[in-house]
């Protein structure tokens, strides 16, 4: 099968290369899923979890992304809950080989059903983006109604979705990115926008949470929004310090089969609609990685188009 590979990890990303890989084998309990669509995160060839096992034995040459939709191909001995031809989508393990191939091995745990009438490529931008946005508001902050909240990067692939879910909870939601993303961000459901490059963060006064997707010196500055008894949430890396009187909390998404549905159901009812910034075919990857910061929402690697149409 072709894949994105990469084998040096100094290279950076003019190690990413396509090339032949076996097919996947299929552990017990495993899916095989043919992929139409795949997803990746701008930071993975930084994760130790990229060139190694969870046993610390190298894996490269390695295949990084770990968001998936396709169709189901293979059936690991004791799989059960999934049938060959579904369509599913789904988040895939850390330390196996990912999404940026034509098959994919995943536990069928980590994958949920993909309703007809959603496309392969809005499903792939939604594992990641979609669970990260919902545990980091609800499941750490616990959101609630009425309550302020600061998102930054709320154009990017997780910032755009925690938008629509912050503001469907019924908060006030104050969203950060680019001079350029400004009419996204509004158009997603923000009642307030604020250009990272111009603006001071002070003005927004205290906040009961904030999620910050950015980390640095953003993150540092917001630290004091935090009114007493809030909460900033962030993916980017662990906090340095911790609000006065308030939580700072870093976590790594989990997969969720029952929240992959629920959030399917809410793009399929059109009550959540993942921001696709750019879809792009196998040997355009490398490109597509350099590129993550000019484009807003996810950047998606097609497979397999509507027509059935190769793209590799």
């Amino acid at each position: 099968m072709r894949a994105i590979i990469v084998r040096d990890r100094d290279a950076g990303l003019s190690g990413l290369t396509a090339a032949d890989m076996p097919h996947p084998h299929a552990a017990e309990n495993d899916v095989i899923v043919r992929v139409h669509a795949a997803g990746f995160t701008p930071g993975e060839l930084d994760w130790p979890t990229t060139w190694a096992d969870r046993a610390g034995r190298d894996r490269t040459p390695s295949i990084p992304g770990h968001e998936v939709s396709g169709v189901v191909a293979e059936l690991g001995y004791g799989t059960t809950g999934l049938t060959v031809g579904q369509r599913v989508f789904g988040l895939t393990d850390w330390a196996r080989n990912g999404t940026l191939a034509e098959y994919v091995a995943v536990e069928a745990r980590n994958l949920a059903p993909l309703p007809a009438g959603i496309d392969h490529t809005v499903a792939a931008a939604l594992p990641i983006s979609g669970l990260t946005a919902w545990q980091g508001l609800f499941d750490h902050a616990r959101l609630t109604t009425g309550q302020t909240v600061l998102i930054h990067g709320a154009a990017g692939g997780v910032g755009s979705i925690a938008v629509q879910l912050a503001h469907e909870a019924g908060a006030h939601v104050i969203g950060t990115g680019r001079a350029d993303d400004r009419d996204i961000i509004l158009g997603l459901g923000a009642h307030v926008f604020l250009d990272l490059a111009t603006d001071d963060l002070a003005q927004v006064g205290l906040v009961d949470v904030v999620f910050d997707v950015i980390g640095g010196d953003v993150l540092d500055a917001s630290i004091a929004l935090v009114r007493p008894g809030g909460i900033l949430v962030t993916i980017a890396h662990p906090p340095t310090v911790q609000p006065a009187d308030g939580r700072a909390v870093f976590f790594v998404v989990e997969p969720d089969r029952v929240r992959l549905a629920d959030l399917a159901e809410r793009v399929r009812t059109g009550r959540l609609k993942p921001v696709v910034g750019a879809v792009r075919p196998l040997p355009e990857t490398a490109d597509a990685f350099a590129r993550r910061h000019r484009t807003s929402g996810k950047t998606i690697i097609q497979f397999i188009d509507e027509h059935g149409e190769a793209h590799v």
